[in-house]
């Protein structure tokens, strides 16, 4: 699948365009046979009345796509319902993930810039571009993104995995941590492991990256070897940490999240 993405439709609304509907930091899905999947705007027409705004965000294989915001009192359609969008990580298809992600991030964006964070007047949608402009100060805004990097620490044949005192899950995971400005990702994944667990990294290495959209974030997946130190865990940050073979093995993050590409690479690796 080829996403396309745009800020204005090249044609007129169709019945079978899909619709990213969220309400809150919930995002409405349908059951059926086949699995989970995106309502299209056939199965939305109920809702229409409860959209408070909407969002031309691109093109899937030549199906618009669109991201629309329910008020707080809309309720699912039978054969529907609401839910987080971690839980989707493994259930939809990638691509169809990533547009999710980007539609969610569009709405967030949608939502935190109705004023100008110059003079406070209300924001307007550019007509031209993606982005917010103040008729006040002629400040102009763009989605915000905020980059993270996230590394696979190996030792030999064995990675580091933590468990990081945010998670809401008993799972272990690799390190992660958010870029500060005026660095490179190679440094912040230097400071954060550092920081984290008190241990120096060599050979740092690019892996992919994942739009994350808890709620705006860019994570990019690196892979560095152990260089030196002896783990000296940051107790308001990490619960536990340690050095796992791929035969031994703590509970790990769900596939579908860049955390299991990194440690699922280090798995096929080891064999």
């Amino acid at each position: 699948m080829r996403f396309i993405s745009s800020f204005a439709p090249s044609a007129g609304p169709d019945d079978k365009d899909l619709w990213f509907v969220f309400r809150g930091h919930d995002l409405l899905v349908e059951n059926t046979l086949a699995g989970v999947v995106i309502p299209k705007a056939q199965d939305i027409s109920g809702l229409r009345e409860d959209i408070t705004c909407s969002h031309y965000i691109g093109a899937l294989d030549g199906t618009a796509c669109y991201v629309a915001e329910l008020n707080e009192k809309a309720e699912e359609r039978e054969g529907m319902f609401f839910t987080e969008m971690r839980p989707l990580l493994g259930r939809l298809d990638d691509e169809l993930a990533g547009v999710a992600s980007r539609a969610f991030q569009v709405i967030h964006w949608e939502r935190t810039h109705q004023f100008c964070g110059r003079c406070g007047g209300r924001t307007e949608s550019k007509p031209d571009e993606r982005a917010k402009v103040c008729p006040q100060c002629d400040l102009i805004i763009y989605p915000e993104i905020s980059p993270a990097i996230i590394v696979a620490v190996i030792r030999g044949k064995e990675i580091l995995l933590a468990h990081g005192n945010r998670f809401p899950m008993p799972f272990y995971s690799a390190l992660a941590g958010f870029v500060e400005p005026g660095e490179t990702f190679e440094q912040t994944v230097k400071r954060e492991v550092m920081e984290e667990v008190g241990i120096k990294v060599k050979n740092i290495s690019y892996f992919g990256s994942q739009p994350w959209p808890f709620p705006n974030s860019l994570m990019v997946g690196f892979i560095a070897e152990y260089d030196r130190g002896e783990l000296k865990i940051d107790e308001t940050e990490i619960g536990d940490a340690g050095w796992y073979s791929a035969d031994n093995l703590p509970q790990l993050p769900r596939k579908g999240s860049i955390a299991r590409r990194l440690i699922d690479s280090f798995i096929e690796r080891s064999k």
